[in-house]
Protein backbone atom coordinates (compact mmCIF):
# COMPACT_ATOMS: atom_id res chain seq x y z
CA UNK A 1 0.00 0.00 0.00
CA UNK A 2 2.49 2.78 1.42
CA UNK A 3 4.17 2.66 -1.95
CA UNK A 4 1.33 3.05 -4.28
CA UNK A 5 0.07 6.37 -2.45
CA UNK A 6 1.08 9.74 -3.29
CA UNK A 7 4.21 11.28 -2.32
CA UNK A 8 2.13 13.86 -0.15
CA UNK A 9 0.85 11.00 2.12
CA UNK A 10 1.50 9.97 5.06
CA UNK A 11 1.45 6.13 5.83
CA UNK A 12 1.50 5.09 9.65
CA UNK A 13 1.17 1.00 9.51
CA UNK A 14 -1.16 -0.93 11.63
CA UNK A 15 0.68 -4.13 11.25
CA UNK A 16 -0.77 -6.34 14.06
CA UNK A 17 -5.21 -6.52 14.49
CA UNK A 18 -4.55 -6.27 18.19
CA UNK A 19 -5.82 -3.60 20.10
CA UNK A 20 -6.98 -1.74 16.57
CA UNK A 21 -9.32 0.52 17.32
CA UNK A 22 -7.00 1.95 20.61
CA UNK A 23 -4.62 2.48 18.10
CA UNK A 24 -5.97 4.69 15.74
CA UNK A 25 -8.14 7.11 18.25
CA UNK A 26 -4.33 7.15 19.76
CA UNK A 27 -2.73 7.92 16.27
CA UNK A 28 -6.41 10.75 15.22
CA UNK A 29 -5.63 12.50 18.32
CA UNK A 30 -1.64 12.24 18.04
CA UNK A 31 -2.22 14.16 14.52
CA UNK A 32 -5.29 16.24 15.57
CA UNK A 33 -7.41 14.72 12.78
CA UNK A 34 -10.43 16.20 11.75
CA UNK A 35 -12.12 13.93 10.19
CA UNK A 36 -11.14 9.61 10.72
CA UNK A 37 -12.65 7.59 7.55
CA UNK A 38 -12.64 3.60 7.40
CA UNK A 39 -12.93 1.43 4.47
CA UNK A 40 -14.42 -2.25 5.20
CA UNK A 41 -15.98 -3.56 8.52
CA UNK A 42 -12.86 -4.08 10.48
CA UNK A 43 -11.65 -0.80 9.72
CA UNK A 44 -14.71 1.06 10.23
CA UNK A 45 -15.35 -0.84 13.52
CA UNK A 46 -11.93 0.34 14.73
CA UNK A 47 -12.72 3.96 13.23
CA UNK A 48 -15.56 3.83 15.89
CA UNK A 49 -13.10 4.60 18.58
CA UNK A 50 -11.64 7.65 17.02
CA UNK A 51 -13.97 10.07 19.65
CA UNK A 52 -11.75 13.56 18.90
CA UNK A 53 -12.46 12.82 15.04
CA UNK A 54 -15.79 12.76 13.12
CA UNK A 55 -15.88 9.36 12.20
CA UNK A 56 -16.95 8.26 8.75
CA UNK A 57 -17.32 4.75 6.98
CA UNK A 58 -17.42 3.54 3.67
CA UNK A 59 -19.65 0.22 3.07
CA UNK A 60 -17.86 -1.70 0.64
CA UNK A 61 -20.21 -4.92 0.85
CA UNK A 62 -23.53 -3.53 3.55
CA UNK A 63 -24.49 -1.90 6.38
CA UNK A 64 -23.28 -4.40 9.28
CA UNK A 65 -24.71 -2.57 13.19
CA UNK A 66 -21.17 -4.03 14.80
CA UNK A 67 -19.35 -2.14 12.38
CA UNK A 68 -21.06 1.22 11.14
CA UNK A 69 -23.67 1.91 14.07
CA UNK A 70 -21.21 3.99 16.00
CA UNK A 71 -19.90 5.91 13.11
CA UNK A 72 -21.18 9.80 12.17
CA UNK A 73 -21.83 9.24 8.56
CA UNK A 74 -21.34 6.84 5.80
CA UNK A 75 -20.84 6.72 2.45
CA UNK A 76 -22.57 4.26 0.04
CA UNK A 77 -21.59 2.93 -3.34
CA UNK A 78 -24.75 1.97 -4.60
CA UNK A 79 -28.26 3.09 -4.18
CA UNK A 80 -29.56 -0.18 -2.94
CA UNK A 81 -27.16 -0.02 0.32
CA UNK A 82 -28.20 3.98 0.90
CA UNK A 83 -32.04 2.97 0.88
CA UNK A 84 -31.46 -0.30 2.54
CA UNK A 85 -29.91 1.63 5.67
CA UNK A 86 -32.03 1.72 9.25
CA UNK A 87 -34.54 4.29 9.40
CA UNK A 88 -33.66 4.64 13.09
CA UNK A 89 -29.77 6.10 12.65
CA UNK A 90 -29.08 9.22 13.31
CA UNK A 91 -25.77 9.87 11.28
CA UNK A 92 -25.64 11.12 8.04
CA UNK A 93 -25.42 9.42 4.52
CA UNK A 94 -24.38 9.97 0.91
CA UNK A 95 -24.50 7.95 -2.02
CA UNK A 96 -21.32 8.95 -3.60
CA UNK A 97 -19.79 6.24 -6.41
CA UNK A 98 -16.05 4.73 -6.75
CA UNK A 99 -14.00 5.67 -9.58
CA UNK A 100 -11.34 3.41 -11.15
CA UNK A 101 -8.09 3.79 -10.18
CA UNK A 102 -5.37 5.12 -12.69
CA UNK A 103 -2.57 2.81 -13.17
CA UNK A 104 0.75 3.88 -12.90
CA UNK A 105 2.12 5.15 -16.23
CA UNK A 106 6.02 3.87 -15.52
CA UNK A 107 4.42 0.17 -15.93
CA UNK A 108 5.21 -1.03 -19.56
CA UNK A 109 2.76 -2.16 -21.90
CA UNK A 110 2.63 -5.55 -22.79
CA UNK A 111 0.98 -7.45 -25.56
CA UNK A 112 -1.04 -9.94 -23.40
CA UNK A 113 -2.48 -11.46 -26.07
CA UNK A 114 1.31 -12.65 -28.26
CA UNK A 115 2.26 -13.66 -24.49
CA UNK A 116 -0.54 -15.99 -24.25
CA UNK A 117 0.35 -16.96 -27.91
CA UNK A 118 -2.94 -16.40 -29.38
CA UNK A 119 -3.51 -16.70 -32.82
CA UNK A 120 -5.13 -14.42 -35.43
CA UNK A 121 -8.95 -15.01 -35.10
CA UNK A 122 -8.76 -16.64 -31.43
CA UNK A 123 -11.12 -14.57 -29.09
CA UNK A 124 -9.83 -13.57 -25.72
CA UNK A 125 -12.42 -13.66 -22.82
CA UNK A 126 -10.59 -12.09 -19.63
CA UNK A 127 -11.82 -11.34 -15.85
CA UNK A 128 -10.19 -9.34 -12.89
CA UNK A 129 -10.54 -9.84 -9.53
CA UNK A 130 -9.27 -11.21 -6.04
CA UNK A 131 -9.37 -15.22 -6.42
CA UNK A 132 -11.56 -15.80 -3.71
CA UNK A 133 -15.46 -17.37 -3.40
CA UNK A 134 -17.33 -14.22 -3.78
CA UNK A 135 -15.96 -13.15 -6.59
CA UNK A 136 -16.88 -16.60 -8.46
CA UNK A 137 -14.04 -17.16 -10.09
CA UNK A 138 -14.76 -20.82 -9.96
CA UNK A 139 -18.19 -20.27 -11.66
CA UNK A 140 -16.54 -18.82 -14.47
CA UNK A 141 -14.08 -21.78 -15.48
CA UNK A 142 -16.39 -23.63 -15.15
CA UNK A 143 -19.20 -21.95 -17.60
CA UNK A 144 -15.60 -21.43 -19.93
CA UNK A 145 -15.08 -25.09 -19.85
CA UNK A 146 -18.69 -26.22 -20.74
CA UNK A 147 -19.54 -23.47 -23.57
CA UNK A 148 -16.87 -21.72 -24.83
CA UNK A 149 -15.32 -22.32 -28.12
CA UNK A 150 -12.66 -24.81 -28.42
CA UNK A 151 -10.49 -21.83 -29.70
CA UNK A 152 -11.49 -19.26 -26.91
CA UNK A 153 -8.97 -18.74 -24.55
CA UNK A 154 -9.79 -17.94 -20.48
CA UNK A 155 -7.33 -15.32 -18.91
CA UNK A 156 -7.67 -14.48 -15.34
CA UNK A 157 -5.48 -11.75 -13.35
CA UNK A 158 -5.53 -11.61 -9.99
CA UNK A 159 -4.47 -14.12 -6.98
CA UNK A 160 -6.07 -14.79 -3.52
CA UNK A 161 -6.84 -18.28 -1.51
CA UNK A 162 -8.61 -19.63 -3.94
CA UNK A 163 -6.29 -20.15 -6.87
CA UNK A 164 -4.85 -23.67 -5.67
CA UNK A 165 -8.82 -24.77 -6.13
CA UNK A 166 -8.83 -22.84 -9.44
CA UNK A 167 -5.73 -24.71 -10.58
CA UNK A 168 -7.15 -27.86 -9.63
CA UNK A 169 -10.50 -26.79 -11.85
CA UNK A 170 -8.67 -25.56 -14.53
CA UNK A 171 -5.93 -28.38 -14.56
CA UNK A 172 -7.45 -30.10 -17.27
CA UNK A 173 -7.92 -27.69 -19.99
CA UNK A 174 -5.15 -25.23 -20.79
CA UNK A 175 -7.23 -22.79 -22.87
CA UNK A 176 -7.23 -21.47 -18.96
CA UNK A 177 -4.50 -19.42 -17.84
CA UNK A 178 -4.05 -17.97 -14.16
CA UNK A 179 -2.15 -14.77 -14.62
CA UNK A 180 -1.62 -13.63 -10.81
CA UNK A 181 -1.21 -10.11 -9.72
CA UNK A 182 -0.23 -7.93 -12.30
CA UNK A 183 0.29 -4.28 -12.61
CA UNK A 184 -0.30 -3.88 -15.86
CA UNK A 185 -4.15 -4.68 -15.87
CA UNK A 186 -5.19 -1.50 -18.01
CA UNK A 187 -2.78 -2.66 -21.03
CA UNK A 188 -4.24 -6.45 -20.53
CA UNK A 189 -8.07 -5.21 -20.74
CA UNK A 190 -7.31 -4.29 -23.84
CA UNK A 191 -6.00 -7.71 -25.16
CA UNK A 192 -9.69 -9.08 -24.13
CA UNK A 193 -12.39 -9.47 -26.81
CA UNK A 194 -15.16 -10.08 -23.69
CA UNK A 195 -14.61 -9.12 -19.73
CA UNK A 196 -16.87 -11.47 -16.89
CA UNK A 197 -17.37 -10.78 -14.35
CA UNK A 198 -18.85 -13.70 -12.34
CA UNK A 199 -19.14 -12.58 -8.83
CA UNK A 200 -21.37 -13.68 -6.26
CA UNK A 201 -21.95 -10.67 -4.19
CA UNK A 202 -20.50 -7.25 -5.81
CA UNK A 203 -21.22 -3.46 -3.72
CA UNK A 204 -19.23 -1.29 -6.82
CA UNK A 205 -16.55 -3.34 -8.61
CA UNK A 206 -13.60 -1.26 -9.96
CA UNK A 207 -12.77 -4.36 -12.34
CA UNK A 208 -15.90 -3.31 -13.99
CA UNK A 209 -15.33 0.37 -14.62
CA UNK A 210 -11.70 -0.41 -15.34
CA UNK A 211 -13.16 -2.76 -18.79
CA UNK A 212 -15.39 0.14 -19.29
CA UNK A 213 -12.69 2.64 -19.80
CA UNK A 214 -11.03 0.01 -21.47
CA UNK A 215 -14.13 -0.25 -23.54
CA UNK A 216 -14.31 -4.04 -23.56
CA UNK A 217 -17.99 -5.78 -24.24
CA UNK A 218 -19.07 -6.23 -19.92
CA UNK A 219 -21.12 -9.77 -19.39
CA UNK A 220 -21.42 -9.36 -15.85
CA UNK A 221 -23.65 -11.38 -13.24
CA UNK A 222 -26.64 -9.40 -11.19
CA UNK A 223 -24.80 -8.61 -7.97
CA UNK A 224 -25.63 -5.42 -6.47
CA UNK A 225 -23.03 -3.09 -8.40
CA UNK A 226 -23.33 -4.11 -11.60
CA UNK A 227 -26.91 -4.28 -11.41
CA UNK A 228 -26.86 -0.41 -11.25
CA UNK A 229 -23.06 0.37 -12.82
CA UNK A 230 -24.67 -1.34 -16.24
CA UNK A 231 -28.26 0.16 -16.27
CA UNK A 232 -28.62 1.72 -20.05
CA UNK A 233 -25.32 0.41 -20.85
CA UNK A 234 -24.25 -1.65 -23.98
CA UNK A 235 -23.57 -4.31 -21.36
CA UNK A 236 -24.99 -7.93 -20.87
CA UNK A 237 -26.46 -9.04 -16.99
CA UNK A 238 -27.23 -12.88 -16.50
CA UNK A 239 -28.37 -14.09 -13.02
CA UNK A 240 -26.07 -14.81 -9.94
CA UNK A 241 -24.71 -17.97 -8.84
CA UNK A 242 -25.66 -19.58 -12.26
CA UNK A 243 -23.04 -21.54 -14.39
CA UNK A 244 -24.71 -22.75 -16.93
CA UNK A 245 -27.07 -19.63 -17.64
CA UNK A 246 -23.44 -17.38 -17.77
CA UNK A 247 -21.50 -19.88 -19.83
CA UNK A 248 -24.31 -19.85 -22.73
CA UNK A 249 -24.37 -15.82 -22.24
CA UNK A 250 -20.60 -16.22 -22.84
CA UNK A 251 -21.42 -18.24 -25.90
CA UNK A 252 -23.74 -16.23 -27.43
CA UNK A 253 -21.66 -12.64 -26.91
CA UNK A 254 -18.80 -14.61 -28.59
CA UNK A 255 -20.45 -15.92 -31.23
CA UNK A 256 -21.33 -12.21 -31.72
CA UNK A 257 -17.98 -10.48 -31.47
CA UNK A 258 -16.32 -13.51 -34.10
CA UNK A 259 -18.45 -11.78 -36.57
CA UNK A 260 -17.36 -8.11 -35.92
CA UNK A 261 -13.76 -7.31 -37.21
CA UNK A 262 -11.47 -6.31 -34.41
CA UNK A 263 -11.51 -2.43 -34.65
CA UNK A 264 -15.14 -2.98 -33.84
CA UNK A 265 -15.54 -4.81 -31.36
CA UNK A 266 -14.83 -1.69 -28.86
CA UNK A 267 -17.99 -0.39 -26.68
CA UNK A 268 -18.61 3.00 -26.16
CA UNK A 269 -20.39 3.70 -21.94
CA UNK A 270 -21.52 6.15 -20.37
CA UNK A 271 -19.30 6.83 -17.17
CA UNK A 272 -19.91 10.94 -16.17
CA UNK A 273 -21.06 9.54 -12.83
CA UNK A 274 -17.80 7.50 -12.08
CA UNK A 275 -15.64 10.81 -12.40
CA UNK A 276 -12.97 10.93 -9.90
CA UNK A 277 -13.02 15.01 -9.59
CA UNK A 278 -16.73 14.63 -8.62
CA UNK A 279 -16.39 12.07 -6.08
CA UNK A 280 -13.77 13.49 -4.43
CA UNK A 281 -15.82 16.90 -4.12
CA UNK A 282 -18.72 15.38 -2.83
CA UNK A 283 -16.79 13.34 -0.31
CA UNK A 284 -14.92 16.56 0.79
CA UNK A 285 -18.42 18.41 1.41
CA UNK A 286 -19.51 14.97 3.20
CA UNK A 287 -16.47 15.58 5.54
CA UNK A 288 -17.84 19.02 6.37
CA UNK A 289 -21.51 18.30 6.76
CA UNK A 290 -20.58 15.42 9.42
CA UNK A 291 -17.91 17.62 11.08
CA UNK A 292 -21.26 20.18 11.34
CA UNK A 293 -23.62 17.69 12.00
CA UNK A 294 -21.42 16.24 14.99
CA UNK A 295 -20.74 19.54 15.96
CA UNK A 296 -24.64 20.15 16.53
CA UNK A 297 -25.40 17.41 18.10
CA UNK A 298 -23.12 17.51 21.13
CA UNK A 299 -24.08 21.35 21.66
CA UNK A 300 -27.11 20.66 23.47
CA UNK A 301 -25.07 17.71 25.84
CA UNK A 302 -22.49 20.49 26.55
CA UNK A 303 -25.13 23.50 27.41
CA UNK A 304 -27.09 20.68 29.41
CA UNK A 305 -23.69 19.98 31.57
CA UNK A 306 -23.05 23.54 31.81
CA UNK A 307 -26.61 24.35 33.20
CA UNK A 308 -26.12 21.49 36.01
Amino acid sequence: VEGALAPGVRFHGLRLPLLRGWRVALLARRLGADVCHGHLGPACKAVAYAGSAARVGTLHVGYKAHHHAHLDGLICVNRAQHDSLPKTRDSLARLIYNWAPERAPSVPAADLRAELGLQAGQLLVGSVGRLQHAKGMDLLVAAFKAHAPADAVLAIIGDGPDRALLEQLAADDPRIRLLGFRGDVDQALRAFDLFVLASREEAFPLAILEAMRAGRPVLATATQGPVEMLVGQPARVVPVGDAQTLGHAMAEELTRLRQLPAEQRSVRYATQAYDRSHAVAKTLAFYQDVMQHRAAQAEPIEDEAFAR
